[in-house]
């Protein structure tokens, strides 16, 4: 097995420390909080007339979660971001689970999912130990995820482009994810950066942070104001906007 690297997790803060509830962590991907704290809690379905059918945790959470503690520290973004990727490509989580485990066995390494070594070689390996188990729906299952191109398996569109959205520690092969670019966003360039504005969202073009600009939306501050204020385009807040579910006066 091949021993990848591992992070002085009490020195790096991505690792470290709780940055976002699980409700948090959930929006900033545009997914329902109902996923996401499966995906860091791990759940149990009880069935009337068959076994319980048990899912681990799949992400990085610290502590115990409460609905206004922080739990999810920023790797554990970066890990729900890529899981994320997953269900965009209609991956059943169900299918994937006993694959990546294997993976992370593979690679020697608990965070394998936030890691630049499964975003260059990950599609391959992850192909390879789906077609070692021998489970007909698993290699079905990891056919919606990975194709054959250029005489190399690499991972589907889909999924490309959403871990595209993800920056590395430079010059480390085994390097950690620093930065997230938000999905979701049509126009809106939003970055998460566990050493800037406390991990906190913000417009990556000023810096501006996510929060200031919902505040002022909810306030009822206009879409062109505000972008006015903060030197941002205005689709970018009039997308916002949109995703809050608000219409701002114009």
């Amino acid at each position: 097995m091949e021993v990848v690297s591992m992070p002085d997790e009490r020195d790096d803060v991505r690792f470290s420390v709780p940055l976002y509830t699980q409700a948090e962590a959930a929006q900033y991907l545009g997914m329902a909080p109902s996923t996401f704290r499966a995906w860091a809690r791990g759940y149990r379905n009880h069935f009337p007339d068959r076994a319980d059918v048990v899912g681990a945790p799949m992400i990085t959470s610290l502590g115990r979660p409460t609905p206004v503690q922080p739990s999810i520290p920023f790797i554990g973004l970066a890990e729900g971001m890529f899981l994320a990727a997953l269900r965009q490509a209609d991956m059943p989580m169900q299918r994937i689970r006993p694959a990546l485990e294997l993976v992370r066995q593979r690679f020697g390494v608990e965070y394998a999912l936030a890691s630049r070594r499964f975003f260059v070689s990950g599609a391959e390996l992850l192909y390879e130990v789906v077609d070692d188990l021998g489970d007909r729906d698993r290699q079905d299952a990891a056919k919606k995820l990975v194709v054959l191109r250029d005489s190399q398996y690499v991972f589907r569109e889909v999924v490309e482009r959403n871990m595209k959205r993800i920056e590395y520690d430079e010059g480390n092969a085994d390097g950690y994810a620093t930065k997230l670019v938000l999905p979701g966003y049509e126009v809106a360039d939003l970055s998460v950066q566990p050493g800037v504005n406390f991990g906190r969202p913000y417009f990556t073009r000023t810096g501006t942070p996510l929060h200031v600009v919902q505040g002022l939306l909810k306030a009822g501050e206009a879409s062109e104001d505000i972008a006015y204020d903060f030197d941002l385009p205005v689709d970018e807040v009039t997308e916002v906007s949109d995703r809050m579910g608000l219409r701002a006066a114009s």
